[in-house]
């Protein structure tokens, strides 16, 4: 039989995907520096002991946030655009698309949470830097095959190109903070595609 003393000894029972969204939202406005414990516990609606029990410390709290949001629609629009289109073009052009409408989202913050969180913490900052840098070498790997199959031409350079598309991304998530409506980012986008690189004409006959 429950006690009073083991009632009151026992951390309160919450939703843990509650928590965890409540998390996200801040840490996707504010930073991981600028988001405090209290702020967290206050927002999750739960105790700093059962913050702590449940999801360790803030920056284990942070990386869950982070693991979380890579497995949402947030996080997957770019491997579900790369899935799904048949060519590198349509890939890319379908990710800035994409990425105009969801940075604008007004059910969640604005821009892209990798690009958001910034941290002055060195471990945090390098964390995010890797996560985001990946992206530049998925996006290398898609134009390679794409200059492999002939959708490119072989003057080509994938690497750069790589590059250009995740700095036009970084730019529109910061757009995005800065108030940028989707038509204006999806017009970023129709310019951003208008750098793909174009086949060399025919020789003529």
């Amino acid at each position: 039989m429950d006690t009073p003393e083991a009632r009151r000894g026992r951390p309160p029972s919450f939703d843990r995907a509650a928590a965890l969204a409540a998390a996200t939202r801040l840490f996707w406005q504010n930073g991981y520096e600028a988001t405090s414990i209290n702020d967290l516990t206050r927002e999750m609606n739960i105790r700093p002991g059962s913050l702590y029990a449940a999801f360790g410390d803030k920056r284990a709290l942070f990386n869950e946030v982070v693991e979380a949001y890579g497995r949402s629609p947030a996080g997957t629009f770019v491997w579900a655009a790369m899935a799904r289109e048949a060519t590198a073009f349509d890939a890319f052009h379908r990710i800035l698309l994409d990425a105009a409408a969801m940075y604008t989202d007004p059910e969640t913050p604005a821009g892209n949470l990798l690009c958001s969180a910034a941290a002055a913490d060195t471990d945090v900052a390098t964390y995010m830097r890797d996560l985001r840098n990946a992206s530049v070498g998925t996006f290398e790997e898609r134009l390679t095959t794409a200059r492999h199959d002939g959708e490119l031409p072989a003057t080509a350079d994938p690497g750069k190109l790589a590059a250009y598309f995740t700095a036009v991304m970084h730019g529109m998530s910061q757009r995005a903070r800065d108030g940028a409506t989707v038509a204006e980012l999806t017009d970023t986008a129709e310019l951003a595609m208008a750098a793909w690189p174009a086949s060399p004409p025919a020789p003529a006959d």
